[in-house]
């Protein structure tokens, strides 16, 4: 081999992925948190299992011991956590999920064939589906509306800023309202919704009441409880 020849160096390969995370927001008693979290699972089993969780701590005092405990009670529970913000990183061991600051609203979207975004009259931003949603699907658009032409699959999850408005039957999760949009609805032409969540506030499937399934129905905010009604 020629001494004077030198190996040539590759680049590694580096891309950007972006990932919608949930952001739990315990309170004290942390005990009476948990076992909120509890009932949403019994609910819901496996609804958080491999999505990623972000545990902002800015509203409790806990020491390296206690977020360390919860931590790990998160995990018995098949949360795992993403990341801790809200706390100063002295509090934080070695071996706990990293400190995350500059957290912000995104949009993702994974469907084929690719989603179209349509202008609404109010020029709000909005995002318009003509194939159905399947089960395992995931449609966020945290900017505003998502409409949906054709029906939503156990299992697939729509999540919006804004309202949601499916024109098929809606079997799987949705969440709209996510930036705190109170004012924010779902509409569909059949329900037979697994969750309906609006800024956060849900009703499960065992909850919708039997009257309403296979019908027309919206769900609105009144206050802090999530209405839903039959549309005729």
């Amino acid at each position: 081999m020629d001494a004077t020849q030198q190996a040539v160096r590759q680049q590694v390969r580096m891309r950007g992925r972006s990932y919608v995370a949930f952001v739990f927001s315990p309170v004290v008693p942390i005990v009476s948190w948990l076992a909120e979290i509890d009932e949403t699972l019994a609910k819901s089993p496996g609804f958080f299992t491999g999505k990623p969780v972000v545990l902002d701590l800015s509203a409790v005092d806990l020491s390296q011991a206690a977020i360390a405990h919860l931590v790990g009670s998160l995990g018995e529970r098949n949360i795992r956590i993403l990341g801790i913000e809200g706390v100063d990183e002295s509090r934080l061991a070695a071996n706990m999920p990293p400190l995350l600051t500059g957290g912000r609203a995104c949009a993702i979207t994974t469907v084929e064939p690719q989603p179209k975004p349509v202008k609404a009259k109010d020029k709000s931003p909005s995002l318009l589906l003509e194939s159905p949603v399947r089960s395992g699907q995931s449609i966020v658009f945290a900017e505003g509306d998502v409409t949906v032409l054709g029906s939503v699959g156990s299992g697939a999850e729509i999540v919006a800023g804004g309202s949601i408005h499916v024109y098929g039957t809606l079997r799987g999760r949705a969440m709209a309202g996510i930036n705190g949009n109170s004012s924010a609805r779902i509409f569909c032409q059949k329900i037979e919704a697994e969750l309906l969540a609006i800024d956060g506030y849900y009703q499960t499937a065992e909850q919708i009441s039997d009257s309403l399934r296979n019908r027309p129905a919206q769900a609105w905010l009144e206050g802090e409880m999530l209405r839903i009604t039959a549309l005729n």
